[in-house]
This record gives C-alpha cells, sequence and structure tokens, in this order.
C-alpha cells in the first residue's frame, strides 16, 4: 500500500476537530492570537501528539515547534512539512491549523506503519503567521528563512504595547519546561518544504475540485498612514477654518483608491484598520491613521504603486498632512517547478481536472521558498470564507487533500529531487 493509502482519515479529522478546541469561541469559530494562551496550548498539545507518536520535538529561539520522524541518514536536510497554529481575532478553525495536523498525520503513518526513508522528515508550526496581534506576519518563518532579523520582530508591540519579545519570552519558557522537547537554537536549510492550506477563496468549490497545487504566491505589501490636522471643537469651528483629519484622510484614500484604478483587476487593496483621535464625538478629528494591505503577482506593479503611494504621502489633504510608513515588503515569489509537478501530480489523482492556482493570500512557504525548493496544496473552504467563524471545510476534501500530501511527500523521499 502506498503512504497516502496507509493513511488513517478518521484519525486526521478526529485530530482536526480537538485542535478547533483550544480557543474555541462561542457559538463557533477560533481566537488564538500569536503567543496568547490559546496559541501555546495548541503547540504543547502539537508536542504531546509527537511524543505520543514517538517522535522527537524542538522549539527554536523564535518559538516554532518541530516534531521530528528520523531517518536512516539523519545527516540528510529534512524534508519539511507544516504551516501555522495562530488566527486572526475571530476566525474560523481550519486556517493554518489544517496544514499543521495534515502535516502530523503524515508523520504519524510513517510511524506507525514503520516505512523507512533515507531523509528525515519534520513537521512544523510557525510562530504568528497571521500578524494579527504583531505586524507584519510570518514572524517565525521569515526569520528562519534569513528574510528578517530577530531583534526587529521582537521590537513589534501588540495593540495594547506588549513586546514581541516579552511574549516570546513566556511562551519559551513554558516550552523549556516542557519534558519532551529541545531547544534548537538555530535556523536550518530543509530538502524541500510543502504546506497544505485552505484556499481562502471560492475557485476550487466553484469547479467541484477537492485539492489543486499551487505555483506560486502573488506579493504583499503592507503600509501605514497617517493624516494630521487640528483638533477643535466641532460646534465652533467653521468649515473653512478646519483641519479635519478624518476628511483629510477620506480625501487620500479616495485619491489611492484611484491610483490602484489604472491597474489591472488582480491588484487587492484592503484597508484593514482605521483610526482616529482624539476620538470625541463633539471633537474634530486631529489625526486619522488606516493600514493598507496591497497585493498583486507581479513586483513591477507592486512597484509602480509603491512610487505613486509614496508621491500622494507628499501632498497636503483637506489642509492635513500626511505621512507614510512601509510596515513589509515582501515580493511574489514561484515555487519549485518539479515539486509543483509532484504535487499536481499526486492531486490529479483525485481529480483529473485539478488546475494548478496563484496563491491570493500570505503564507509561510512564500519565505521558505526564498531558501529550500517549496510548494503548497489547496482544498476548498466552503463559500471561499476565511478569517471569520463561518470558515468551513468538507471532509471528504479535507481527507483527498491530506492523501495527496503524503502522495507528494511519498515521491520526495523515493528521491525525485526538487531542483532548487
Amino acid at each position: 500500500m502506498t503512504l497516502a493509502e496507509c493513511l488513517d482519515g478518521e484519525r486526521f479529522w478526529s485530530d482536526l476537530q480537538e485542535q478547533a478546541q483550544i480557543g474555541a469561541l462561542e457559538p463557533r469559530g477560533l481566537r488564538r492570537l500569536a503567543l496568547d494562551d490559546n496559541d501555546n496550548r495548541a503547540r504543547l498539545w502539537l508536542i504531546e501528539q509527537g511524543r505520543a507518536t514517538g517522535c522527537q520535538a524542538y522549539h527554536d529561539a523564535m518559538g516554532n515547534v518541530f516534531l521530528r520522524r528520523e531517518g536512516s541518514a539523519p545527516n540528510l536536510a529534512p524534508l519539511l512539512i507544516g504551516s501555522h497554529l495562530d488566527s486572526q481575532p475571530s476566525a474560523g478553525s481550519y486556517d493554518g491549523t489544517l496544514g499543521v495536523v495534515a502535516g502530523l498525520a503524515v508523520l504519524r503513518t510513517l510511524q506507525e506503519r514503520g516505512i523507512e526513508h533515507e531523509r528525515p522528515v519534520e513537521v512544523v508550526a510557525w510562530t504568528n503567521e497571521e500578524g494579527a496581534r504583531f505586524a507584519p506576519g510570518a514572524s517565525g518563518s521569515s526569520w528562519f528563512a534569513g528574510q528578517r532579523g530577530a531583534e526587529a520582530i521582537l521590537e513589534t508591540r501588540d495593540d495594547n504595547g506588549i513586546r514581541f519579545g516579552d511574549a516570546l519570552k513566556r511562551c519559551l519558557a513554558l516550552l523549556e519546561e516542557t519534558e519532551g522537547t529541545t531547544l534548537r537554537p538555530e535556523p536550518y536549510v530543509p530538502h524541500a518544504f510543502l504546506e497544505l492550506h485552505i484556499e481562502q477563496g471560492p475557485v476550487l468549490e466553484s469547479l467541484g475540485v477537492p485539492v489543486c497545487a499551487v505555483s506560486g504566491i502573488q506579493g504583499v505589501n503592507w503600509y501605514e498612514f497617517e493624516v494630521s490636522g487640528q483638533a477643535n471643537h466641532a460646534g465652533t469651528t467653521p468649515e473653512v477654518a478646519r483641519r479635519d483629519a478624518f476628511m483629510g484622510a477620506h480625501a487620500l484614500i479616495g485619491a489611492l483608491k484611484e491610483v490602484v484604478a489604472q491597474h489591472d483587476d488582480q491588484v487587492r487593496f484592503t484597508i484593514g484598520k482605521f483610526t482616529v483621535a482624539p476620538g470625541s464625538t463633539n471633537t474634530i478629528p486631529q489625526r486619522a491613521s488606516f493600514t493598507i494591505d496591497l497585493r498583486h503577482p507581479s513586483q513591477a506593479v507592486l512597484d509602480e504603486l509603491d512610487a505613486a503611494f509614496h508621491e500622494l504621502a507628499k501632498h497636503e489633504w483637506s489642509g492635513c498632512s500626511a505621512s507614510l510608513k512601509v510596515a513589509s515588503r515582501v515580493a511574489p515569489v514561484a515555487f519549485d517547478p518539479t515539486l509543483v509537478e509532484l504535487a499536481d501530480s499526486a492531486a490529479k489523482q483525485y481529480c483529473s481536472s485539478a488546475p494548478q492556482l496563484v496563491s491570493g493570500a500570505f503564507h509561510d512557504a512564500i519565505h521558505l521558498a526564498r531558501v529550500c525548493p517549496t510548494a503548497m496544496l489547496f482544498t476548498p473552504c466552503r463559500a471561499g470564507i476565511s478569517h471569520h467563524p463561518d470558515e468551513d471545510i468538507e471532509r471528504t476534501e479535507a481527507e483527498l487533500a491530506v492523501r495527496a500530501l503524503a502522495s507528494t511527500v511519498e515521491n520526495v523521499l523515493l528521491n525525485v529531487q526538487p531542483k532548487g
């Protein structure tokens, strides 16, 4: 029997539902912000599963957790499989978690069936992929891949002023106290990285496709705009004398959207946060700030929009000044063609019409692709809904996707070499 055929789909689904209870919301949904108590409990759950399976658990200086099954040649670089366990503030139960639990299912199958392989296999849960508490996201994977320095990550703060570094200290102390996990202080370069994830879009469901290969990820720029005016009395200040930061932000946002509209419909422009200060009903706002999440598959388009955004920030808007900070830039990436071909072949075992998609969402794989051959698999989520308690998947489709992942893993372990 193949690795995919041996995989216990019922156990996989049971693990997925058990993970969904850690940080569960009522009546449904999930809240596991990076490095909070629920996120840390999810790490401990994974370590416990690894120990029960007979695998060694490790953690690193960024709180990433690894489960390792040794190969006959332990000095070879491991095949790495995984995703993340943190969530948005009011999220579903499958974004990220699916990929970690799927990796665990593959690892458990290898272990329980006593399947021999030369190369070690590891499952990883990355720290702070979402960026919902500490922005930008993908802290663990970007550090691991050498794309961001630890110092910059550790100094980021959440909305309550808590430093990432201080939250991480509590997490690492908890891991150090946990039996069965060992600190691995430095990153390594994997042989390859595979990540299974929900699509977070409507394409696969509309096509009736349970799983497909992903050929790459579009680029992502995060911006923080601030518009500064003058607070004053709402009832006594004439319109001509006002420097209303909210109205300035409104005008600036209109200009930003006009610039975006000059490009194709692949541009994704999202204002995710908007705040005004001092925040009083009868006071003209002195300051307005907002974030922008900008995405496109082409680096040239991202660069052109970046230049336009900076130019607009130099102007006054309704008598108010503006400033712009770039919080994060992550370039588009194309995955390793050989690994994508293996994933595509595995997906087509379960659906001959499976397409190859470019991911519109951000994933840890975008950083791993900078250092090792990388590919992803997608499975549908109902109505394309994600980052919301209504996020849902079909068990039958998810099981097929995990079997496709297992087939891809088996082919890599049989020494089908990614090009790199």
